[in-house]
């Protein structure tokens, strides 16, 4: 019978209480074999418990923990599913698609919307078709959610009160686990099996916003050892120095600094491309990099990775703008075009 290791981290199918009142930790294994007794009945399932924690409590420090405890115990599985409260849930799902490259077996994160010991949960099929995923599913960190597997890089929580709660805008579903359950290949996995699990947790994620004023962002770049902005469409932001909310200064001091400036896009489809329009352009003229089509909570956790890991700003540009598993598509490294000289007739 093949083994799945199943890690608990908490989160809220693992809860008890009812609504309204708060949800509060509880017997999560205990409720899952009185529940969910069938579960056993797909593989030799060995349950762990490794936190019981809200995930708006889940940290960098967890994250490293998380996939050293992985690195190690995943020989002797065909498999894990680690349970995880859904707030948090793309961006550990993220990290630890960086921290484990050349992963042989698949890892599926899972949560639900409602408690396991609630009648009208989402958490019994959840864990059924996370369990199903990590024995037939693709050999990479996936998110298994309202029977659609994503991968977990791609991710983005979209909703709240609802039992879709997640898309992946900019990649396909990896699988479907509808009256069939369809897997796609997945990851061509490159190297071996490696722990990655150093992180820079002095990272800030900045959304754009009509009224910013950059002196906010500035103040915060002598605390900084990267920043992810989040911009407009194309990777647009506001750059007219005469309505005086420009953001060009900050990517002038981010680069005197040595702090490295990410940007993204705030759009869920597609992503930037910094040579389309004429803030992207300064932005790159400054050392901005491109994070295309990465999800913000992607970007983030590959830029702590990559400050850990890469001390020249030559090697860090190539890993943030190379895909690495999967978590942007590819594109041609953009071009950064000389400032246009001015004729003696303009000047």
């Amino acid at each position: 019978m093949p083994r799945i290791l199943l890690l608990h981290t908490g989160g809220t199918l693992g809860m008890a209480g009812g609504r309204p009142s708060a949800l509060r930790p509880a017997a999560f294994f205990k409720t899952l074999k009185s529940r969910c007794p069938e579960l056993f009945r797909l593989a030799d399932i060995e349950l762990e418990l490794f936190s019981n924690l809200d995930s708006s409590e889940m940290q960098p420090e967890l994250w490293s923990r998380l996939a050293a405890h992985l690195h190690q115990r995943l020989p002797d599985f065909d498999g894990a599913v680690v349970t995880h409260g859904t707030d948090t849930l793309a961006y550990t799902a993220s990290a630890l698609s960086f921290m484990l490259p050349g992963l042989p077996k698949p890892v599926v994160m899972t949560g639900s919307q409602r408690p396991l010991g609630e009648i009208r949960s989402d958490a019994r099929l959840n864990l059924i078709d996370a369990v199903l995923s990590a024995l037939q599913g693709p050999p990479e960190v996936s998110i298994c959610f309202d029977s659609h597997l994503y991968r977990g890089n791609r991710t983005r929580k979209v909703k709240v009160s609802e039992y879709d709660a997640f898309e992946s805008p900019n990649f396909p579903l990896l699988g479907t686990l509808g009256v069939d359950a369809t897997f796609a290949p997945g990851l061509r996995q490159k190297g071996p099996f490696r722990l990655r699990e150093k992180l820079e947790p002095r990272v800030f994620l900045l959304k754009v916003f009509p009224g910013l004023d950059p002196a906010l962002p500035l103040a915060l770049l002598p605390h900084l050892r990267g920043l992810v902005l989040e911009a407009y469409g194309a990777g647009n932001y506001p750059s007219d120095s005469s309505l005086g909310r420009s953001l060009l200064p900050l990517f002038r001091e981010a680069r005197k600094r040595d702090v490295p400036v990410v940007v993204v896009s705030q759009a869920y489809r597609n992503g930037v491309d910094l040579t389309l329009y004429e803030s992207g352009a300064a932005a790159l003229q400054e050392g901005a990099l491109s994070g295309g089509d990465m999800t913000p909570s992607a970007a983030l956790v590959k830029l702590m990775q990559g400050l850990a890991y890469h001390r020249d700003r030559e090697s860090l540009a190539r890993f943030i703008e190379t895909p690495i598993v999967g978590e942007m598509t590819e594109r041609p490294p953009a071009v950064v075009e000389p400032p246009a000289k001015k004729s003696r007739r303009a000047r």
